[in-house]
């Protein structure tokens, strides 16, 4: 059984990670049941595993927050849904790369419900859309912009972290680093593809694709 908690108001980082570890134990354990968790936090950015000191533009910004998830520079803010998947991959067929595909497949089924086509790029971390309303980049490519970044980390098979689905933050926010390490394309988010979506109406996208694409 997985159960399902939101948080109103602003996590603090420190405090949501403390929580995530003690609960992925817990269920590693056999003590908890799995857990998605929905939260807002303040405005920061995270440093994964992968992360490339250079990608930092801006270090005084916003509180930098090294992590020990997977991946690059993320930002983290108000208007984000931050989607903090505790699963027990190991009874789910302990295969991390399928364990991915689904988080994936999620998102992209809850923008879906909103008409938007997100797609993943090989090579490129996160959940893309196609802007055909912007003019190509510098090298011909054609515009894209992210809207949702995935991180994971497991423990004992056990996954934390998770998920960001830019609802409505500041986009502004993210020129303080390279998100993910990337400098070609953007960033947007539901609003900004003009969209009324608000933090509601995609949890309970969230909860309805979530059934469809881990079959909980």
């Amino acid at each position: 059984m997985v159960e399902w908690q939101i948080t109103e108001g602003l996590t603090e980082y420190d405090t949501a990670v403390a929580f995530m570890e003690a609960r992925a134990a817990a269920i590693a354990a056999g003590e908890a049941d799995e857990l998605i968790w929905l939260v807002e936090h303040p405005p920061l950015y995270t440093a994964g595993t992968s992360s490339n000191p250079a990608d930092l533009v801006d270090p005084d910004r916003f509180p930098v927050h090294e992590t020990k998830r997977g991946g690059q520079y993320t930002y983290h803010g108000p208007g984000q849904r931050v989607v903090y998947v505790m699963l027990d991959v190991g009874r789910r067929g302990r295969d991390v790369r399928a364990f991915v595909k689904q988080l994936e497949g999620w998102v992209i089924a809850t923008l879906d419900a909103f008409n938007v086509k997100g797609e993943i790029r090989e090579g490129r971390v996160g959940v893309w859309v196609a802007r055909t309303d912007k003019p190509r980049t510098v090298t011909g490519a054609a515009a894209e912009d992210k809207i949702a970044a995935i991180g994971v980390r497991l423990r004992k098979w056990v996954s934390f972290h998770g998920i960001s689905i830019n609802v409505d933050p500041d986009l502004d926010h993210f020129t303080g680093i390279v998100p993910c390490g990337i400098t070609e394309h953007g960033v947007t988010s539901l609003v900004d593809l003009g969209l009324p979506v608000t933090m509601e109406d995609l949890d309970v996208a969230l909860r309805r694709t979530f059934d469809e694409v881990f079959g909980d």
